[in-house]
Parts: structure tokens; C-alpha cells; sequence
């Protein structure tokens, strides 16, 4: 069985070589490894084997892990569904946001963002397919809530997330993450430039680093099969 070392090293060459196939810079994609359902060991492991960047969807899991690992500089982002009603421990504990579509979830984000904090780093996440179970804003949402965040001193728009439905094809995965680069090149201003795209998970970071992907989020390639999901939030 492979270690996560291992794992973590084969990912980082698939990245490698993907900058070199379509001429990106080297470096230029950043990978964040989703730790959701992952142990706190399973964290570190990743942590000693050189992963700082690590992505978690379930909050109170998420919190428990931090408090058992806050000895290690790691950077958190939250890359799950963002509930009203648990935006303040989002504030409070993350360095990132990857999945904000919603002017309410901005307000309150911006709100309870600890002042003693840097200003959270969000992304908003667009609906390119219509899956609505998946979340994300539609596009005539977006200048608004651009617009908005331009206001609110304790959140900074950095860029766009979306999550495609699955394609059979290369050509097929590369397309809406085209799309995404175009709706980010509609929307970037010298104030707000938009400047991270977070696309791309283990079975397509190819396609995602084809069309510009500054961030992969990648789980099973690292840490193998996920871990049952039970009584998680």
C-alpha cells in the first residue's frame, strides 16, 4: 500500500508535468488537499511530507481537527457548502473560503471575521451547469456580489471556484473550466482581478491546469479511498 508521502509526490508530479504540457509557468498551481473525512494523523502525515494547504466541507469536524493540530502552520480553507447559521466558526477558524454564492453569506462572513485576523480570502462559487445541488451563484449574481465585497473591509474577493458535472471526455472537462476563465475575464478589474481560479480534483486536474487552474483540490489521490460520512456538520 502506498503512503500518503507516496501519494502526495505523485500528485505533485502529475502537476508538474501538466504546467509543463500546456506551457504554464512552474509553480503556478497551487494544490490543496481535501482533508474532509481525513484523520488529524492522516493530516499530519501529509503536513511532514511538505502539504501546508488543506480543504475541509465538514465544520465541526473540521474545528475538531484544527484544535488537534493547532501546533502545525497550517493554512485551512473551507471548500464545503456555507450555512448561515455557521459562518461565525467559518470566520473564525479558516484562511480561505472556496464556496460563497450569496450576498448573506458575504455580510455575515465579513461580520464575524475576527479583527485580530487578515481578511478572509474568498472565493465565489459559480454555477457553470445548473446543478443546483452542488451550489454556487448564477452568473447574473456575480457583478453584485463583486460589487458588495468591494465594501466589506474584513472579506477580499480573490478569485472564482466552480465544481463541473463529471465528463467522459478531456475536451468534455476542459469546457466548463473555460467557461469559468471567460466569466472571470468578464468580471476582473485592476481593484478586483479575480486572480485565483480553484478548479480541478483528482480525476480532472489535467483539463483544469490546461485552462488556467491557480488551485487543485485533490483528496483521494492523496489519502485513497475516502472514509465513511456519518454525523458530520
Amino acid at each position: 500500500m502506498q503512503t500518503i508521502a507516496v501519494r502526495l509526490q505523485n500528485v505533485r508530479e502529475r502537476i508538474q508535468v501538466a504546467e509543463q504540457r500546456f506551457n504554464r509557468p512552474q509553480g503556478s498551481v497551487q494544490l490543496l488537499a481535501v482533508s474532509k473525512t481525513r484523520r488529524a494523523e492522516e493530516i499530519a502525515e501529509a503536513f511532514a511530507a511538505g502539504q501546508r494547504l488543506f480543504g475541509e466541507s465538514y465544520l465541526q469536524e473540521a474545528v475538531e481537527k484544527q484544535q488537534h493540530l493547532n501546533h502545525l502552520d497550517i493554512e485551512w480553507h473551507f471548500i464545503g457548502r456555507v450555512q448561515s447559521n455557521k459562518t461565525r466558526p467559518i470566520a473564525e477558524n479558516f484562511d480561505w473560503v472556496h464556496s460563497v454564492d450569496s450576498a448573506k453569506q458575504l455580510q455575515r462572513l465579513n461580520d464575524q471575521r475576527p479583527p485580530s485576523l487578515r481578511p478572509l480570502k474568498v472565493c465565489l462559487q459559480v454555477m457553470i451547469d445548473r446543478e443546483e445541488t452542488k451550489g454556487g451563484a448564477a452568473l447574473s449574481e456575480l457583478s453584485s456580489l463583486l460589487e458588495l465585497a468591494a465594501q466589506l473591509p474584513r472579506v477580499e474577493i480573490v478569485g472564482l471556484m466552480t465544481l463541473p458535472a463529471p465528463s467522459d471526455t478531456f475536451e468534455g472537462q476542459r469546457l466548463p473550466f473555460r467557461r469559468l476563465v471567460e466569466i472571470r475575464e468578464e468580471l476582473a478589474t485592476p481593484g478586483q482581478p479575480l486572480s485565483t481560479l480553484s478548479m480541478g480534483m483528482s480525476d480532472d486536474l489535467e483539463a483544469a491546469i490546461a485552462e488556467g487552474a491557480t488551485i487543485v483540490r485533490i483528496g483521494t489521490a492523496i489519502f485513497g479511498p475516502r472514509n465513511p460520512v456519518a454525523n458530520r456538520a
